[in-house]
């Protein structure tokens, strides 16, 4: 963003390349991208599929690279984590509701879990209600049926507390792939649970943080730890993806929504309608932006 400070023009496909004043993040602006021209190389001059799968692209690139990061993370973290129990902690509470150790959990409130991080998450969704647990002893599938775990609050919002602790796996190559895979759909699953938490009012307009609070998180996780590091990268990378595929006006998915009913009703919605609605939502997403970082730099001081 900002002034140009380097540019240089490819002359095999006429693509402009340019180093800005602010090298923050990236940007691809398509000829045709905001209205009508005359280039026949222009992103309305291409076929409604073409354009639909260009849109997607780089959210996708990003849910990608969250999957990628969360093999690296798996691939350096020292010992991973599986589904069974190994031992409670003093003062737990589950095991007067029925779980043993050696345990091996299957699910937890009717949600399947595969790796330690997912029996952490689903624990923490149950709050302050019991949960039937599904768990597999002496080789057979028992059903263990309203287990209660102690609670914690965190500004305002109560979560169950894993109390026990969980058997590591050895790293294999099967593990380690079945690891990244599962951290990356639990990374998934978090944030549209969590999108989904905001929009009920479980959570609130302080849970969401901007660049600012990214920053600020960021630099904790670095301290902490380079797994934290990449965790939390990870977990930001997929959800900007995720995030820029929801139908919001001005972003990918905005654009995918005209481009579906443009293949559904196989005619385009009036160009100047289009525009519209996405200069509106660009206005509408800058101002939120501008008061979420307002609101971290109240916080940050």
């Amino acid at each position: 963003m900002g002034p140009k400070i380097l540019s240089k023009v490819s002359k095999k496909t006429g693509i402009v390349y340019s180093l800005r004043a602010f090298p923050i993040g990236g940007f691809v602006s398509m000829a045709g991208e905001d209205g009508e021209t005359d280039d026949p190389r222009a992103l309305t001059a291409k076929p409604a599929w073409q354009r639909l799968i260009i849109m997607a692209a780089g959210a996708l690139m990003n849910i990608l690279l969250g999957v990628i990061l969360s093999l690296i993370m798996v691939v350096s973290s020292s010992a991973i984590g599986g589904t069974t129990v190994a031992e409670f902690s003093d003062g737990s509470v589950s095991d007067s509701y029925g779980l043993q150790v050696g345990d091996r959990i299957v699910s937890i409130d009717g949600a399947s879990v595969n790796i330690s991080t997912q029996v952490v998450y689903e624990i923490s969704r149950c709050s302050d209600k019991a949960v039937d647990i599904t768990v597999e002893r002496n080789g057979e599938r028992v059903k263990v049926p309203g287990v209660m775990f102690g609670t914690e609050t965190n500004e305002g919002v109560s979560f169950g507390v894993c109390d026990f602790k969980v058997a590591r796996e050895s790293k294999t190559f099967v593990n380690v792939l079945k690891h990244a895979f599962f951290t990356s759909v639990l990374s998934v699953k978090m944030i549209w649970q969590s999108l989904g938490d905001l929009i009920s009012g479980r959570f609130g307009l302080e849970a969401v943080s901007g660049p600012v609070g990214v920053t600020e998180s960021i630099a904790s996780a670095a301290r902490q730890s380079p797994s934290s590091l990449l965790y939390l990268s990870s977990v930001i990378a997929m959800n900007l993806g995720i995030f820029n595929l929801l139908p919001i006006p001005a972003l990918d998915g905005g654009r995918i929504f005209f481009l579906l009913i443009e293949i559904i009703f196989r005619r385009p919605v009036n160009r100047k309608v289009e525009a519209y609605v996405h200069s509106v939502g660009i206005v509408v997403l800058i101002s939120f932006m501008v008061l979420i970082t307002v609101k971290d730099l109240f916080k940050l001081f």
